[in-house]
């Protein structure tokens, strides 16, 4: 095997190999976790008029403290415009228009309401309680960028200042194929030297959380000729993610078969445990990921190196796996050679974030990896990684 890449060389080599898919318009009610290749712009002034922060009554600051007369009262959604005269005050609903005329809202518990007349016993400040017109956003500003990522609060920005399209990255077709001879679907029964075929399911969960749109291939058994039908096959989609057969067994065929399909090697190797067999080439727009076999293995390739291909090729602005940070709860030493990700249970205290080492820490223990909620990332070197310094971490979920 030739030098190892680090993390940072191959996540580097696959961005530039990661060509941007196809735009459509989608709707904002349908564009939850699409990533947006227009500046999205505000349609109105958001509020769209001056109105109350609070239940009570809309006034002239300067006529206040007193008592006043109350002219009319105002409900959120009237749409009836109205001025407020000279020594008067309007009873007034959070969200509804604020009588032109009057600068301030005071709130009905600040008052003595007694239905024709209303107590004020405190002076009102002038732009108390108001939500000026445009204080949010005026209308042609930006809302959200191109390479967003939409989630739940810019769905709510959109839908506020009345933009119902979106201007997004298609879907990335994503084919995940799991190769090996000794691989069962579940349910079936288990004859000696076979296991379970988990691999696909689990990809798949990891990639549709950034917007791809999977097709789970039928299992391929370690035949050549299998082989080359089932990549050709998944060529076809925009990312193709293998699963097992990317060492230097007699059964690893993915990397040798996919080069008689015209696909051009990249690389092969990534100096992080587990994971390093990890192979990344391109035929065409297309990208193919071979990763290895074991479901550890599997589950890091996916989450560090396929989720940054998909967000990358939509064009998202944040590409890079997100590190958040925290304390590991054992000692962790380093390994001179290689990055590792280490599989821990992440509990929140007063005091910050806790990271606690599972027990199995094997690459083909994926039942272990069930009660770990983050990946530590263990970088290179000498030494160790200990409570007194910060751990970086992926979340699970």
């Amino acid at each position: 095997m030739a030098e190892l890449l680090t993390i940072d060389e191959a996540l580097r080599r696959i961005k530039e190999h990661a060509q941007l898919l196809a735009v459509e318009t989608v709707a904002v009610s349908d564009a939850a976790g699409r990533v947006l290749r227009e500046p999205a712009l505000s349609r109105v002034d958001l509020p769209p008029f001056a109105s109350s922060a609070m239940d009570g009554f809309a006034v002239r600051a300067d006529e206040t403290p007193g008592e006043l007369s109350v002219a009319f009262r105002v409900a959120a959604g009237s749409s009836e415009a109205q001025s407020l005269p000279v020594g008067v005050a309007a009873g007034i609903a959070t969200g509804a228009a604020v009588p032109e005329g009057a600068d301030a809202v005071v709130p009905v518990e600040r008052t003595a309401d007694h239905g024709h007349r209303v107590e004020i016993p405190e002076p009102a400040a002038s732009g108390q309680h108001v939500r000026p017109r445009g204080g949010d956003v005026r209308v042609g500003d930006v809302v959200a960028e191109s390479g967003t990522r939409l989630g739940a609060a810019q769905i709510g920005a959109l839908s506020a200042v009345g933009v119902a399209e979106v201007r997004c990255s298609v879907r990335p077709r994503v084919a995940v194929l799991a190769t090996g001879s000794e691989l069962q679907p579940a349910g079936e029964l288990l004859a000696h030297g076979q296991i379970y075929e988990s691999n696909r399911a689990m990809i798949a969960a990891a990639l549709r959380t950034v917007g791809a749109d999977v097709e789970l291939l039928p299992v391929v058994d370690d035949d050549e000729p299998a082989h080359r039908v089932a990549l050709e096959q998944g060529l076809a989609a925009d990312v193709l993610v293998t699963s097992g057969g990317v060492s230097m067994g007699p059964h690893d065929l993915v990397r040798r078969v996919a080069a008689g399909l015209g696909v051009e090697e990249v690389f092969w190797g990534v100096a992080v445990k587990p994971g390093k067999p990890l192979s990344f080439g391109v035929r065409g727009a297309t990208m193919i990921f071979g990763l290895p076999g074991n479901p550890v293995s599997a589950l890091v390739g996916a989450l560090v190196f396929v989720r940054p291909a998909l967000l990358a090729r939509q064009g998202a602005t944040i590409v890079d796996p997100q590190y958040e940070y925290g304390r590991v709860v054992s000692t962790l030493r380093r390994n001179p050679q290689r990055d590792e990700f280490v599989r821990a249970r992440r509990v929140v205290r007063d005091d910050g974030v806790m990271l606690d080492p599972v027990s199995g820490q094997d690459s083909h223990m994926i039942v272990r990896a069930a009660a770990a909620s983050a990946l530590i990332h263990v970088p290179r070197g000498d030494g160790e990684l200990t409570a007194a310094t910060p751990a970086r971490y992926l979340r699970l979920e």
